[in-house]
C-alpha cells in the first residue's frame, strides 16, 4: 500500500492511434512517435530508464533492459478526445454521450443569449485557433468592446478579451454566468474558457490568466471518494477547473509547465499526508500541439525529462508516481485539434521491479488502482493494476 499516489498528466502526449481513430479523423495520429521522427529522435534518458521506450518504438528512446517502473498504454472508452473526457475517465467517470461540438459556430440563440447577458456584441463565432482569432479580431474588439467568441473541434466555448477592455475578474464573471445560464441542456459544452490577452494590433499575446469553467462529472469520481474518506485530494494546474472544483481538498492553479513542476516538487517535499496529488502540465497541448510546433513540443518533453530526474530522488519509498496523458495532439498531422490516441502509462515506486502492464482497456484503471490502494468504495469502471506493481 502506498501513502501517496502522485499522478502527472503530460497533457496531450498520446502514444499512437486508437483502433477507432479513423472515426475521429485521426488515422495515423501518433503524438510521441511522430514528434520523435520529426525531431530526429528524442533525448529522454529519465523516461527511457522508467520504461517509456518499452511501451512502443520511439526514435531516440531505447527500450530499457531493466526498466525502473512498470509501463503500458491505456485506451479510452469515453466518446471524445478532449481534456474533460480524458480526465474524468482517469478519475473513474467515463463519458458515453459525447459533449456537443460546433464546427460551424454556435447557433444564433446562443449568441443572442450571450449578448443579452453581457450587454456586449459577439464577434467571431467560429472554430478557430486562439492565437489566429485574436490576431484577426483583436483590433475590432479594442474599438467596439465586442467579445471574441470561438470554439474548436472540442466541446468548448471560448471567450477572448483584452485585459484593458474586459478585466480578468469581469471576464471570469461573464464566463461563469455563460456556464451557469446558457451552456446547459442541449448546449452543455464540456468547458467555457476565458482567454485574456494583451498588447497592440499586430502584437497581441495571450496571458497566463486562462480559466476553465467545466461541467461537474455526472457520477462520483475517485476524488469524491478520497475527500469523503478524509484523505488528501490535491489538484495542480487546471485539474481543479476540469472537475469544477469538486472532490478536492486543495487546488493550486499554475501558469506554465515549469510552474506546475515547481509546485509539485514543493508539495512532494512538504505534504506528507496520505492521499492523491493530481497534476496537469498543459503547455504540451496549449503551446505546441495546437500550434503544430513539433520542435517546441520535443524541447518541452526533453525539459520535463530533466525535471523528472530531479523529482524522483524526492519521492519516499511509500510513494507511487504515475505518468500518463489525457489524449493526443499530434503536431505533425493536418489541423490543430486533439487526436484520438492511446496514452502512456508509467508507474514508478522505488525499489519495485518494472514490468509490463500491457494495454489497459480504459483510463479508469487508474482510478481503480487509487481506490484499491486506499481501500475506498470501488467505482463501476476500471481494473486496478496495484497488484501487478506490488507483487
Amino acid at each position: 500500500m502506498f501513502t501517496r499516489i502522485i499522478i502527472v498528466v503530460m497533457d496531450s502526449v498520446g502514444a499512437g492511434a486508437l483502433p477507432d481513430a479513423a472515426e475521429y479523423g485521426d488515422l495515423g495520429a501518433d503524438t510521441l512517435g511522430n514528434i520523435a521522427r520529426c525531431h530526429g529522435g528524442l533525448f529522454l534518458p529519465t523516461l527511457a530508464s522508467l520504461g517509456l521506450g518499452c511501451i512502443r518504438p520511439i526514435d531516440g528512446v531505447p527500450p530499457a533492459d531493466r526498466p525502473l517502473a512498470s509501463y503500458g498504454r491505456m485506451a479510452e472508452i469515453s466518446k471524445g478526445k478532449d481534456t474533460t473526457t480524458g480526465h474524468w475517465e482517469m478519475a473513474g467517470c467515463p463519458v458515453f454521450k459525447a459533449f456537443p461540438v460546433y464546427p460551424h459556430g454556435f447557433p444564433g440563440t446562443v449568441v443572442a443569449a450571450i449578448e443579452k447577458l453581457t450587454g456586449r456584441k459577439v464577434i467571431g463565432n467560429k472554430a478557430a485557433s486562439g492565437t489566429e482569432i485574436i490576431a484577426e479580431l483583436g483590433e475590432k474588439h479594442l474599438k467596439t468592446g465586442a467579445l471574441i467568441v470561438y470554439t474548436s473541434a472540442d466541446s468548448v466555448l471560448q471567450i477572448a478579451a483584452h485585459e484593458d477592455v474586459v478585466p480578468v475578474d469581469k471576464l471570469m464573471t461573464i464566463a461563469r454566468q455563460v456556464r451557469d445560464e446558457i451552456c446547459r441542456g442541449e448546449h452543455a459544452v464540456g468547458r467555457v474558457i476565458i482567454r485574456p490577452f494583451v498588447g497592440v494590433p499586430g502584437k497581441f499575446v495571450r496571458t497566463a490568466n486562462r480559466h476553465d469553467f467545466s461541467l461537474e462529472p455526472p457520477a462520483p469520481t475517485v476524488l469524491d471518494r478520497l475527500k469523503a474518506a478524509g484523505l488528501n485530494s490535491i489538484g495542480i494546474g487546471k485539474i481543479g477547473d476540469i472537475f469544477a472544483g469538486r472532490g478536492f481538498t486543495a487546488s493550486y492553479p499554475t501558469k506554465s509547465n515549469d510552474h506546475g513542476v515547481a509546485t509539485l516538487e514543493a508539495l512532494v517535499r512538504a505534504e506528507r499526508g496520505a492521499g492523491l496529488i493530481f497534476a496537469n502540465l498543459v503547455e504540451f497541448d496549449s503551446l505546441y500541439g495546437h500550434r503544430n510546433d513539433c520542435r517546441g513540443y520535443a524541447r518541452a518533453l526533453e525539459r520535463l525529462d530533466g525535471q523528472l530526474a530531479l523529482l524522483l530522488p524526492l519521492l519516499a519509498d511509500s510513494d507511487l508516481l504515475v505518468i500518463t496523458a489525457d489524449h493526443g495532439c499530434d503536431p505533425t498531422v493536418a489541423g490543430t485539434d486533439h487526436t484520438r490516441e492511446y496514452v502512456p502509462l508509467i508507474a514508478y515506486a522505488r525499489g519495485r521491479p518494472g514490468r509490463s502492464l500491457g494495454v489497459r482497456s480504459t483510463f479508469a484503471d487508474l482510478a481503480a488502482t487509487v481506490t484499491e490502494n486506499f481501500a475506498l468504495e470501488p467505482l463501476p469502471y476500471g481494473t486496478s493494476f496495484l497488484g501487478e506493481i506490488t507483487e
